[in-house]
């Protein structure tokens, strides 16, 4: 007798968008995952993704018990053998060369996976080493440290209320591609499509014209890395129009004058010269956001990741806050989840500068250091140098600068434990991989994206499969792990419930709860009575009493920001003859570089060329789909470049996350794509100066024939 076919409702917890998915399956099997209907935020919008999370489950590569290195092999070991081998070797390191000789490397997956997030802090109390890196810092930390330094918690970001505005400036963001991206947004298509058909208008500013800039109404080149000239020169248009409405802000906002004084240098005449938008465009563009009801500025990855992206995103929130943007129906709102509302008082605020790194002396920020220093530091002999490393979800050779670097460093380790399920380029040089479940075979609820949804709902997600047997989740193994590290140096340490005991206990203290005399009173049983998710209303002007800063006043301009603008104004041309700046794509098929492995997901159009402009090609006597090799300071590649209108003059586009030919490496159907890695020609030593974030955008390449 066939097994009973099922229906499960959950959330996709593969990107930022966290659709809901209705998903049938028969025993073991997958039967097919469409766009849940009934969910109050996709609404049934479901993306490629969605549907790969069945080859995630059934892939073959998958590891689903604990491996070591033997040789060139890789042998299956018990979890009690693991557990024991790695609390010997970490440990060891410690009482060799000190705590901070053992580093943590977090990558993007675990602000999807929340036992990651609830639980790996009992891992880092037993190790004890202040060593950490992220994947933050190779994406999205501008935003954090605009955020602490404006608002006064890092994960106080306001985001489009992009159902009700009118008028839209998104600055080098491609949500059609991204489902958001610090903006959970699901149903992008038709979110922006209303804008539209409401009567407002949305402009894309990007070198490339994206998937978005081609259903935008009006799509302006920017060269890269020049994105801070044009903010700058929209403000300094604020003040010299006077154009600035702060409204209800206004008492709020400490250091307005020394704004209107800073900005004078960056006139729309400088931003033309430097970004080739005309300087009455950039005029326009200021007016807009001044004049029209429900306007919002809004950047993304384009503006994060290059050599000003603190000052880029600071310049955002400026120029909301300038034109009564911020705090308003329309503007930039903050969302009011169910679990993680932050409020005055609340813990994870951040601190920055507290430390600087070893080699380069970037700061920290929240405990964090830069990723752009995680290879010098383990290859540069001394005290303090990294001689062991914990990695969870990452994969930094494909996803940092300079990845060839970091390559080598990995392998220059004396251990190296890693918490994952696949042997990728990062895992290979491991010496011991502890695989936790994957996403169908355990619960969830998203503590990141309900921090950044632009309609707030909440929804719990029960496991549609059983996991394995003789398999843990992620959890389990931070847990566990902590306590054999924990035993070994004779400390005394706690591990955590399970966490859906957390989040039952966060939602019951939220804004939803009882203790918070909220009508719906909400607990994790009661949401769980809503498999479709729950609606819990539209985002609310909310920041006036939600600010941490320390007298709850909005300090507009910090010291640290001042040295930056001072050296955006001293600031050279960026390139020399024949150089050409590389930027990087994305495609709603991937995020980052974990899910090439998945045929869905790499079936169709390939994706992995190089973008040229047809004058660029014409220039150096190249022809359409030829062989070409691309040098950077730190190394080349060759691969394929096309003839392509989509990016302007002098910019040339590879995508991220490609690049899994590399020997050791064990993802049969990603090993068999073309294609290669865009971080073998980014560059370490470009970063933003103000965060230590990673300047993965508008590197000087030169491009030869083969």
């Amino acid at each position: 007798m066939p097994a009973e076919i099922k229906t499960h409702y959950r959330a996709c917890n593969l990107c930022e968008a966290i659709c809901g998915l209705e998903i049938k399956t028969q025993g073991d099997q997958v039967l097919s995952i469409k766009g849940d209907k009934q969910d109050p935020l996709s609404r049934g919008y479901i993306c490629p993704k969605g549907t790969a999370m069945q080859d995630i489950y059934t892939d073959p590569d998958r590891l689903r018990e604990p491996v070591k290195r033997v040789g060139d092999r890789w042998e299956k070991i018990s979890w009690e053998e693991a557990f024991a081998s790695v609390a010997d070797k970490l440990v060891a390191v410690q009482q060799e060369h000190g705590a901070d000789s053992v580093a943590f490397y977090a990558g993007n997956p675990n602000v999807h996976n929340y036992g990651s997030m609830t639980h790996a802090s009992v891992l880092r109390k037993a190790v004890q080493s202040k060593m950490h890196f992220s994947a933050t810092s190779l994406d999205q930390l501008p935003h954090h440290l605009t955020s602490y330094t404006l608002y006064g918690h890092q994960s106080l970001i306001p985001v489009p209320d992009i159902d009700h505005t009118q008028y839209m400036l998104i600055i080098g963001g491609n949500p059609l591609a991204s489902n958001g991206s610090i903006m959970t947004v699901p149903d992008v298509p038709k979110r922006l499509k209303a804008i539209q058909q409401r009567g407002g208008r949305f402009i894309v500013i990007d070198p490339r014209r994206s998937e978005t800039a081609e259903i935008a109404d009006q799509h302006l080149f920017i060269r890269p890395g020049t994105d801070a000239y044009l903010l700058m020169a929209m403000i300094h248009t604020l003040f010299a129009e006077d154009l600035i409405a702060t409204g209800h802000l206004a008492e709020l906002l400490v250091g307005l004058d020394q704004i209107g004084e800073i900005c004078q240098p960056f006139t729309p005449e400088l931003a033309e010269q430097r970004t080739g938008i005309a300087a009455e465009q950039v005029r326009q563009l200021a007016r807009d956001m001044a004049t029209i009801e429900g306007a919002v500025c809004y950047g993304r990855m384009g503006v994060s990741v290059q050599v000003f992206g603190t000052l880029c995103q600071w310049a955002i929130q400026i120029i909301n806050i300038l034109t009564h943007s911020l705090d308003v129906r329309g503007g930039m709102l903050l969302p009011s989840p169910a679990f993680g509302y932050i409020k005055p008082g609340e813990s994870g605020a951040g601190h920055f500068a507290a430390f600087h790194s070893r080699v380069s002396g970037l700061p920290e920020f929240a405990g964090e250091l830069p990723s752009t220093v995680m290879a010098e530091e383990i290859l540069t002999e001394g005290e303090g140098q990294i001689r062991a490393l914990i990695t969870t979800a990452g994969n930094p050779v494909l996803s940092a600068p300079n990845g060839q670097q970091m390559d080598a460093a990995l392998s220059a380790l004396d251990f190296m434990v890693c918490i994952d399920f696949y042997i990728n380029e990062t895992t290979q040089h491991a010496d011991i991989i502890l695989p936790p479940t994957s996403a169908l075979e355990h619960d969830h609820y998203d503590l990141a994206f309900h921090r950044l949804a632009v309609h707030n709902t909440t929804r719990f997600n029960e496991a549609v499969f059983q996991p394995p047997v003789n398999s843990k989740h992620d959890w389990e193994i931070f847990n566990q792990l902590g306590l054999a590290i924990a035993a070994r140096k004779g400390m005394q340490i706690k591990v955590l419930p399970s966490p859906d005991q957390l989040i039952d206990m966060g939602i019951q203290r939220g804004p939803y709860g009882a203790n918070a005399g909220h009508e719906l009173a909400l607990s994790l049983d009661k949401i769980k009575q809503h498999p479709h998710g729950l609606d819990i209303g539209p985002l609310q002007p909310s920041l006036t009493e939600r600010l941490c800063t320390q007298d709850g006043k909005i300090h507009l301009l910090a010291d640290y920001l001042s040295k930056d603008i001072d050296r955006l104004a001293k600031m050279g041309e960026p390139t020399e003859k024949d150089q050409l700046l590389l930027i990087g794509r994305r495609h709603i098929r991937s995020n980052n570089s974990w899910m090439h492995n998945s045929h869905r997901l790499v079936k169709g159009k390939p994706r992995w060329q190089l973008l040229m402009h047809p004058d660029d090609l014409a220039a150096r006597q190249l022809h359409d789909q030829a062989q070409v090799r691309i040098e950077s300071r730190v190394g080349a590649v060759e691969t394929q470049v096309l003839s392509s209108d989509e990016v302007m003059p002098g910019v040339v586009s590879l995508p991220h996350g490609w690049g899994h030919r590399r020997t050791g490496v064990s993802l049969e159907i990603a090993s068999q794509q073309e294609g290669v890695s865009c971080n073998d020609l980014t560059d370490n030593k470009l970063v933003d100066q103000a965060s230590g974030n990673a300047a993965l955008n508008g590197v000087p390449v030169r491009v030869f024939a083969l």
